[in-house]
């Protein structure tokens, strides 16, 4: 259990009358207390918005709902806190009712590829499976923001079924990735009921969950959770950490957590101007999640969702901060840059050039420092004809695992497994001798 801040025990002071140690660190307890007012806001944090500004951010609450949990309330730095980039992602802006006629209400069409409730079927072999609409708080840059306020709804076991049953029904899934809202917003039996189910099923290797939890709700990731996530391996988790101010002494034991338990630990970062659109920032990041065992695992462009224009930068940017990532960090710090192309086109890496030119048999490269290099190809390459009939190939398709049973030498006499009771040196006379008699018989 972690210290509490004198903010922290300040704020749920006024929160609760008085405080109690454990109530701080109840997830449910952060939940249900969450900030949904500009008035509870003002009171909690001591910042005070003027009359029309107020007027504005009452409008903007009424399109676009607020929710901070107090624990990621008390991360603002209330000093400056227009410039605060906790502030700037949990507090709404009038900024978003500013909608441009390119911005899009489902900006990856999620929902047209949709061929079963809460399942959006884009890629091969893999499904985004919505199992809750219930998020720890309102992010401000939500690329769902359509779905925003629907807090109460989290899909029945009668809904979920129907998503199963499309996955069951189709075997080329091998990757399901649970996402929501928050699939750790759900209770510990229910969310053990979907990944039992979903493990039941032959075809599905992986199962990928997406969460903000320990970012804005440290306190969730508990022990009882963790004991869930253990039994379902291999499993793997991707956070969203957008600032190193997020890295906190509660985010770092709740990461510690889940890496003890086995689980991979990557991270998904939206680049929002204003808050990490900066080499040094970004760099700092990188650095922290890769200290807690979390690997950067994609830096997205801001999706064109409607409310969000305040927060997009030029590609440009992109392409400015990965620059300063390659060759200047290690390679596992370096997150690949993408756009997640609107109208449901997937993501596409939008990464630095470094192939400057090319011909029959040489490349020119340039490396990060600007030195600019040649690599040589082979004169004479002649690959493995291939006739496309997979199921009979003799060349090099071996992708099954490697039998490290099958014995050889002594041990396959000793080998109760198998049924040779001789070996036989190879042009053994007598053997050859014995071959021609039978030959001539």
């Amino acid at each position: 259990m972690t210290m509490l801040s004198n903010r922290q025990k300040e704020i749920a002071r006024q929160i609760s009358g008085a405080h109690v140690a454990g109530q701080w660190q109840d997830w449910r307890w952060q939940h249900r207390h969450a900030v949904r007012s500009i008035a509870d806001f003002e009171k909690l944090t001591g910042i005070e918005f003027a009359c029309d500004e107020r007027a504005q951010l009452e409008q903007t609450v009424s399109h676009f709902p607020l929710s901070i949990t107090p624990y990621y309330l008390s991360l603002i730095d209330t000093s400056d806190c227009h410039n605060d980039p906790v502030f700037r992602q949990a507090f709404p802006s009038p900024a978003e009712l500013v909608m441009h006629a390119y911005e899009m209400t489902d900006p990856l069409a999620e929902e047209e590829d949709s061929p079963a409730p809460h399942i959006t079927h884009r890629y091969p072999d893999r499904v985004l499976f919505h199992i809750s609409n219930v998020c720890a708080m309102y992010c401000r840059h939500c690329t769902r923001k359509r779905k925003v306020g629907d807090v109460d709804f989290i899909p029945d076991k009668a809904t979920i079924q129907q998503g199963l049953a499309y996955i069951r029904a189709t075997p080329q899934i091998r990757d399901v990735l649970l996402s929501g809202g928050d699939p750790f917003m759900l209770s510990d039996d229910y969310l053990d009921w979907i990944l039992t189910e979903l493990r039941y099923i032959p075809h599905v290797e992986i199962i990928r969950i997406g969460t903000r939890t320990p970012v804005v709700l440290p306190y969730r990731i508990t022990e009882s959770l963790v004991e869930v996530l253990r039994r379902h391996h291999p499993l793997w988790i991707n956070t969203h950490f957008n600032h190193p101010r997020e890295i906190t002494t509660s985010s770092r034991a709740a990461l510690a957590r889940l890496a003890d338990a086995g689980i991979p630990l990557g991270n998904q970062t939206v680049l929002l101007a204003g808050v990490n659109d900066c080499p040094r920032i970004m760099r700092r990041l990188v650095h922290k999640l890769v200290q807690n065992r979390v690997r950067p695992y994609y830096l997205y462009q801001c999706d064109l969702s409607k409310g969000l224009s305040h927060f997009r930068t030029p590609v440009g940017k992109g392409i400015e901060i990965v620059e300063s990532l390659i060759g200047h960090t290690s390679g596992l710090a370096v997150p690949t840059y993408v756009i997640d192309a609107p109208g449901g086109g997937g993501k596409i890496p939008v990464m630095p050039n470094y192939l400057i030119s090319w011909s029959t048999n040489k490349v020119i490269l340039r490396n990060y420092e600007g030195v600019i290099t040649t690599y040589k190809e082979p004169d004479s390459y002649e690959p493995i004809f291939c006739d496309r009939k997979c199921d009979d190939c003799t060349l090099q398709l071996k992708l099954d695992d490697a039998d490290e049973c099958r014995a050889t030498g002594i041990a396959q006499l000793l080998s109760d497994a198998d049924e040779r009771i001789t070996l036989v040196p190879e042009s053994l006379e007598r053997m050859e001798r014995r071959d021609e008699e039978m030959q001539g018989a």
